[in-house]
């Protein structure tokens, strides 16, 4: 096994960044979601009920990160000095607001008010201790610094719909190839090059894998979610991939092995 394709997400819910390598740090990937889009109460908003949110370019240079909003303009994310209060699912979160630009230009393509808001380093918010007993940071991701796919798992899903769908539409961190499909449900722990990776939540899928990363819209039929809960859901949900935490400080890079380590696979 080795890894075919690495992402990472500036701004949650905004397309990811396809990339060779993936630095580390405390909170999974550098740069990962550490932006996010909040409406005017602090509470966070995603492509599940504004999928147009997938037609917004985003780019990384010298570590400053740019939107492009349709017929909106470029903007530049900088935090301001101004805390700002805001809630990821069950987290209220003290977060920091941009600079005047972008949360205009996104409150105009969207037809509603927004902030845009950063992640400061003091702020620590911590994993679902449900699944993982120490204390580990994330930033504005759903709930763990990284989710890991198989490709044989989307290649199978693929022979079921009538029209292929590509890897983003699980919005993944690390994609393995050459391992068989729906071998990460017993994946335990993997080394990847240097680092160790605890695989410690099946990933719940929602609607926002019915939503077209290319156009922004969301297929009226359901796919592929409507298939992939046919014959993949347990009690946590409809179940594509697998959510980790990462020990060892990388970088991940593409073509790396992929292997179990000394405790083999899930029992």
């Amino acid at each position: 096994m080795q890894v075919q394709s690495l992402y990472y997400y500036p701004v949650k819910s905004l397309p990811g960044i396809n990339v060779e390598r993936l630095e580390l740090d405390d909170f999974g990937p550098v740069g990962d979601r550490r932006w996010m889009i909040t409406d005017q109460f602090g509470q966070f908003i995603t492509q599940r009920n504004y999928p147009a949110l997938a037609r917004v370019g985003i780019s990384v240079d010298a570590g400053v990160v740019s939107i492009e909003v349709p017929d909106q303009g470029r903007f530049r994310l900088i935090a301001s000095a101004e805390a700002h209060n805001v809630m990821v699912w069950n987290d209220w979160i003290e977060a920091e607001r941009a600079e005047a630009g972008p949360a205009e230009g996104l409150s105009n393509y969207l037809g509603i008010k927004v902030d845009v808001v950063y992640m400061p380093d003091r702020t620590f918010r911590i994993v679902d201790r449900v699944w993982v007993k120490e204390r580990r940071r994330v930033g504005f991701a759903d709930g763990f610094p990284f989710l890991i796919v198989n490709q044989a798992s989307l290649d199978e899903l693929n022979t079921r719909l009538e029209d292929s769908i590509d890897i983003r539409r699980f919005r993944p961190n690390i994609v393995v190839t050459g391992a068989e499909p729906w071998a990460e449900d017993h994946w335990g722990v993997l080394l990847i090059g240097s680092v160790r990776f605890s695989l410690v939540k099946p990933c719940s899928r929602c609607v926002l894998t019915t939503v077209d990363p290319d156009t922004g819209t969301k297929a009226a039929d359901q796919q592929p979610l409507r298939t992939l809960g046919s014959y993949r859901r347990q009690p946590g949900g409809v179940i594509f991939g697998m959510n980790a935490i990462h020990g060892g400080e990388g970088p991940v890079v593409l073509g790396d092995a992929v292997s179990f380590d000394e405790f083999g696979e899930k029992q």
